[in-house]
């Protein structure tokens, strides 16, 4: 039974992901459909997905149909740049001479795409506006909670608070905007220069060299090696910092010291006997003694209790011989539910993409092509986020980067895209007459093979993410307490 609900939750979520990817589609297409309507254009197909057909149905003079390929999907305009490589070739009865159209028609129903993306994307902002989204205390916080060797060594402390880096003014410790895990990935030079405010010091300038990047050797067949190979994302260079988080507890192991104390998910140890708690390491470390009670004080809600705990061994597995209490903690911290500005959002979204553009077309930059998404990565990040307790705003939320992603990667001025499309009809319009037919034919069947292994590319690194990776050493059991007698 338990197997049968756990398959159907998962069917239950691969639907959901589909479907809300593919209405992102469909509102971008459904931009250029609207606009060739408005501007009178002969409209032959609209498919969801490339290649050929899997499924197909004319309705009022228009082929609707779900392809074979994964991935986008078009609206075929016969009057614009013919692209027969990548949406398939029309039937011959339907062919027929049509009347050019103008320049100023081909921009209006090529930037339309576009500018429905942009506005989807504010319609989900005003939605997570609205309802909210969850912010972790990992997210959020700047204060440093775990030291690297490399950190360690340039002087880095727990408890500092991050202010800059590389003359970036920090505001999260996660995230893409203004964040120390962006500014210390996307990093160009050799050392960073980070700016922290140490509590009893006041305002440190410290250097932080970033080491190079650690590559770990596969073992195993030749073919095991090759899969890593292909599909293996480049490795990043960290400085090995973490962030302060709260001794949030995520579950409590039934008949433990900690569930027995009364003790729930959610709840903030503050103190241990009068000691201040400030991250979970705090509490592992306390140095708990067997058969010794303590007291605790924790913030539930907004609530203060006070509770005691006495310590003990779990019996499972045996040969324990440390006292536990039985906790295991929310890496994340805590969370809170933030209603942020909609134009905010898109903005923060604009300032994501064309960041990560720009470090992409750097050559001194470590992030490149490999580090980008397919469909199939996205729909997995999709499928992770539905999963999570709040996976409903998170979806929210980060369809409102998504969108804003299609709206801005369609404008790039390249053959096949809606911006390429715009950069030909200008050049019509300038030239007073079209593009040379057969120029446009090689450029854009280049640029879709190029598109196509473009795709197979990010698809193998989405595919080595999910199947990929060192086992590491074997998880260790895990404790579990016997009722007491």
């Amino acid at each position: 039974m338990e197997f049968l609900i756990d398959a159907l939750r998962f069917i239950g979520v691969v639907f959901l992901v589909l479907m809300i990817f593919n209405v992102m589609i469909i509102v971008h297409e459904w931009g250029h459909f609207l606009a060739g309507r408005w501007r009178g254009l002969e409209i032959d197909r609209f498919q969801i997905w490339f290649g050929k057909p899997i499924w197909k149905k004319t309705y009022n003079g228009v082929q609707y149909g779900l392809g074979s390929i994964p991935a986008g999907g078009f609206v075929s305009l016969p009057q614009m740049v013919t692209m027969e490589s990548i949406e398939g070739e029309v039937d011959e009865e339907n062919k027929k001479e049509l009347p050019p159209i103008s320049p100023l028609d081909k921009i209006i129903v090529a930037f339309a795409g576009p500018l429905f993306s942009f506005l989807l994307a504010l319609a989900f902002a005003t939605i997570v506006w609205a309802w909210g989204r969850p912010l972790t205390e990992a997210r959020k916080t700047t204060t440093i909670g775990a030291v690297g060797e490399a950190a360690a060594a340039a002087g880095l402390k727990v408890g500092d608070q991050i202010r800059f880096i590389d003359g970036n003014e920090i505001k999260h410790f996660g995230g893409m905007i203004d964040s120390v895990l962006w500014s210390t990935l996307s990093s160009e030079r050799e050392k960073l220069e980070v700016v922290v405010d140490r509590p009893g010091e006041g305002e440190l300038t410290i250097e932080v060299e970033r080491p190079a990047a650690e590559v770990k050797d596969v073992e195993g067949p030749w073919y095991k090696k090759a899969w890593h190979y292909v599909s293996s994302r480049a490795p990043f260079r960290r400085i090995g910092i973490g962030p302060m988080v709260s001794p949030v507890i995520a579950k409590t192991l039934e008949n433990s010291p900690a569930a027995l104390a009364g003790l729930k998910p959610r709840d903030v140890i503050q103190s241990i006997n009068g000691k201040e708690t400030r991250q979970p390491i705090d509490v592992i470390n306390f140095g708990w003694t067997i058969g010794e009670p303590v007291e605790l004080k924790v913030l539930r809600g907004e609530e203060v209790v006070t509770t005691t705990m006495t310590p003990r061994i779990p019996e499972v597995p045996e040969g324990n011989t440390d006292a536990k209490i039985g906790v295991m903690f929310d890496a994340e911290g805590t969370r809170e539910i933030i209603h942020e500005n909609p134009f905010t959002q898109v903005k923060n979204g604009f300032r994501s993409i064309v960041a990560t553009m720009q470090k992409v077309f750097s050559p001194k930059s470590d992030i490149g092509a490999s580090h980008l998404n397919g469909p199939f990565g996205i729909m997995g990040h999709y499928y992770d986020l539905f999963k999570h307790p709040d996976g409903v705003r998170l979806v929210l939320w980060f369809s409102v980067l998504l969108n804003v992603n299609l709206a801005l990667l369609n404008l790039l001025p390249f053959p096949v895209l809606d911006g390429g499309h715009i950069v030909m009809a200008t050049m019509e319009w300038i030239r007073k007459k079209p593009m040379p037919l057969k120029v446009l034919e090689v450029v854009q069947t280049a640029f879709v093979l190029f598109l196509l292994g473009f795709m197979a590319f990010v698809t193998l690194k989405d595919v080595g993410d999910r199947t990929g990776g060192e086992k590491g050493e074997a998880p260790q059991p895990e404790q579990k307490f016997l009722p007491l007698k």
